[in-house]
């Protein structure tokens, strides 16, 4: 089943006026995310770096950084981007660069389905949040980090994290069709994701 936010379009219209940069925030306790953003060609974009909460949502930050030393991250793409709201990836079942990424964003790991952990954290520029269906339970390997604030997903979906670092990198990932959903042709690519801790 499809792991996606379930936005109306005049919430998307909304946020896209609040994407202006990202404000001051702090490294925190971690783990962190380190992830090398590359374009269809494998040319290198640059890093981001995300740094996890482990204290909010302690059973997917586990999930995460257990995919990413796994090196399963490793190659997946920005299956879903849409410009002033979020960047979608996490897909290691589909959503491998190079192969082929139409059902992108329909799988998740191997491994069963998360809980949701619903928190206090509201989604801001560059929170990190679980991508899922319609269960609030259905989170697996996907994740998105936004490009704006989007407090109306606020309780809704379970916050991982937050970017602490390469914003430019983040804003300037390539964006997919509004038409289609923000589903992206030749997207790119998270390269190597390395775990921080």
């Amino acid at each position: 089943m499809r792991k996606l936010l379930l936005i109306p379009a005049a919430l998307l219209a909304a946020t896209a006026a609040h994407a202006e940069g990202l404000p001051g925030v702090t490294d925190g306790p971690g783990p962190n995310l380190v992830i090398e953003v590359a374009d269809a060609s494998g040319a290198p974009k640059g890093t981001i770096t995300l740094d996890l909460y482990a204290d909010k949502a302690p059973n997917h930050v586990e999930r995460l950084v257990m995919l990413a030393k796994q090196g399963a991250y490793d190659g997946v793409v920005f299956h879903r981007v849409i410009d002033g709201f979020m960047a979608q990836t996490g897909d290691v079942q589909y959503g491998k660069q190079g192969g082929d990424t139409a059902m992108a964003g329909m799988g998740g790991s191997d491994m069963p389905d998360l809980k949701a952990e619903f928190s206090d954290v509201s989604f801001q520029q560059g929170t990190v949040g679980m991508a899922r269906s319609q269960s609030p339970d259905s989170a697996n390997s996907q994740f998105f980090i936004d490009l704006a604030p989007a407090t109306f997903l606020d309780g809704q979906y379970t916050v991982v994290g937050q970017l602490v670092d390469g914003w430019d990198v983040l804003n300037a990932i390539k964006k997919g069709d509004a038409a289609a959903n923000g589903a992206v042709t030749q997207p790119d690519y998270m390269a190597k994701v390395s775990v921080v801790e």
